[in-house]
């Protein structure tokens, strides 16, 4: 064993994250359907123990109990996302909410004098049902309505917020839309799909745009989940496997959002089984080469893990990604059982330095890296805290590695956990908590974890003592 005291780099971010439709409910100032409101009200069936977004974890009401909770829990920077439906609750357009810019003002003004940096994040997978009504990301009118909401928020908040950030994990809706089926409209339409990413990536470029002509202070930037791929081994077939899979999975929105330019073997591969989006202009392709992020969060949980196929593929079928490999299941592999993820501490290392060597180093931070588990009560005590020491081991196993990372030349500047309260998670509800405090939901009470007294030490000490002789 061969214990040593890990710090990391000075003003560092420690913090964590969520989004406004898993935290905030609906309140009372006013909000336009969501498409989350509108499944439900057609599918309730398919929610997890048929939970909606109504209440989830009412930090609406309940916001300056939660900032003082994150000073308690070592907070100095805090990612939310701004909802698009409260802001503009005549469907999306119109005229801003005076409600909705006093809410968020307030909050963040809160949050500032408790000295906690405001990351604001303006899209997380909560589009308003009018818009998706007009295509959603299919729509050019939907990117230019999306705009105008990112533009207001610079106007209203820009002097409260830290970093902006145009996207949560833009892959998501594309994936859930239009390939996998859970996501709201559940279309299963590579095509259109590609289309819908297209306009994303326009969407996203156009609000930097805007975002640089107000001359704001901030830094605005993208946050993406990025798994890693590793091939089942080196034999030519399973790298080429690994390889479109990294094309479609990672690189498809890293390139174009970071580099400002589409991977060719993604766009060559698509063209030859006419995959390709109709409805692009060299207009478009010049606005997202000339506005890039700026900032880049990456989202890490799990790696990906792919093989040559097996089997052939019914050509008969939708076009998907898995035409050109197949999962492959790593013998040994560590499992997160609740949620189905392998946990792989040493791919955090590897994503930061993929993007040291690849994407020129950019000024990045884990904007989400957690460990969500089902039936948190088994693990509390007397007192009715949660003693989730495995929650701690995976925090600190992680930090590990991404301090290897940092000491080897990745410009990362700070470390968010998803998440901070236990809060409501798309269709699966409460069934896995990943929070650093329990929420017991039908009174709402709030109650630190043993991880949240960790993590006070963890930001005070900048670091932690762990055995350096488990890094490979």
């Amino acid at each position: 064993m061969n214990k040593q005291q890990l710090t990391f780099p000075e003003n560092f971010w420690w913090g964590s994250a969520w989004s406004a439709e898993q935290a905030e409910g609906r309140g009372e100032t006013g909000k336009a359907e969501t498409i989350w409101e509108r499944w439900y009200k057609e599918q309730p069936y398919r929610f997890y123990q048929r939970i909606s977004s109504e209440i989830t974890t009412d930090h609406i009401h309940r916001y300056k109990e939660d900032v003082q909770l994150m000073k308690q829990t070592g907070h100095n920077s805090f990612r939310v996302s701004i909802s698009w439906a409260r802001m503009f609750p005549d469907d999306g357009v119109g005229e801003v909410n005076p409600k909705a810019v006093e809410f968020y003002r307030d909050l963040f003004t809160e949050m500032n004098n408790n000295g906690i940096k405001v990351f604001a994040n303006l899209y997380h997978f909560d589009m308003p049902a009018a818009q998706q009504d007009k295509g959603g990301w299919e729509s050019r009118e939907v990117v230019d309505a999306y705009v105008q909401f990112a533009v207001t928020c610079f106007k209203e908040f820009g002097d409260l917020v830290y970093h902006w950030f145009t996207f949560n994990e833009p892959l998501g809706p594309i994936l859930g839309s239009y390939l996998e089926d859970f996501h709201y409209p559940n279309l299963i339409d590579f095509k259109r799909g590609a289309q819908a990413a297209h306009f994303t990536i326009l969407a996203h470029a156009k609000a930097i745009a805007a975002h640089k002509e107000l001359n704001l202070n901030s830094k605005i930037g993208v946050i993406l989940n990025l798994s890693p791929t590793f091939p089942r081994s080196q034999t030519p077939a399973d790298v080429k496997a690994a390889e479109i899979a990294d094309l479609f999975y990672v690189r498809s929105f890293l390139d174009p959002m970071v580099k400002g330019v589409y991977p060719e073997k993604l766009i060559n591969l698509l063209r030859e089984y006419d995959q390709l989006p109709t409805d692009y202009t060299e207009e478009d392709l010049r606005c997202i080469k000339e506005n890039t992020a700026q900032i880049l969060g990456l989202n890490y949980y799990e790696p990906r893990r792919v093989k040559a196929r097996l089997t052939a593929i019914n050509q008969d079928g939708p076009f998907l990604p898995d035409w050109f490999f197949e999962n492959h299941v790593m013998p040994g592999r560590r499992m997160n059982e609740y949620r189905g993820w392998e946990i792989y501490e040493k791919g955090i290392h590897d994503l930061c330095m993929d993007i040291k060597e690849n994407y020129g180093n950019i000024e990045s931070f884990i904007s989400e890296n957690g460990m969500g588990v089902a039936d948190e009560e088994r693990f509390m005590d007397e007192s009715g805290q949660v003693i989730d020491n495995y929650r701690i081991e995976y925090i600190q196993d992680h930090l590990a590695y991404l301090w290897k990372a940092i000491n080897d030349g990745c410009n990362i500047k700070g470390y968010h956990l998803w998440t901070f309260i236990d809060c409501w998670s798309w269709i699966n509800a409460y069934k896995n908590r990943y929070g650093l405090i329990s929420l017991d939901l039908p009174t709402q009470k709030r109650t630190i974890k043993k991880s949240g007294e960790f993590y006070k030490q963890l930001s005070n000490q900048n670091g932690f003592e762990y055995d350096i002789d488990r890094l490979v």
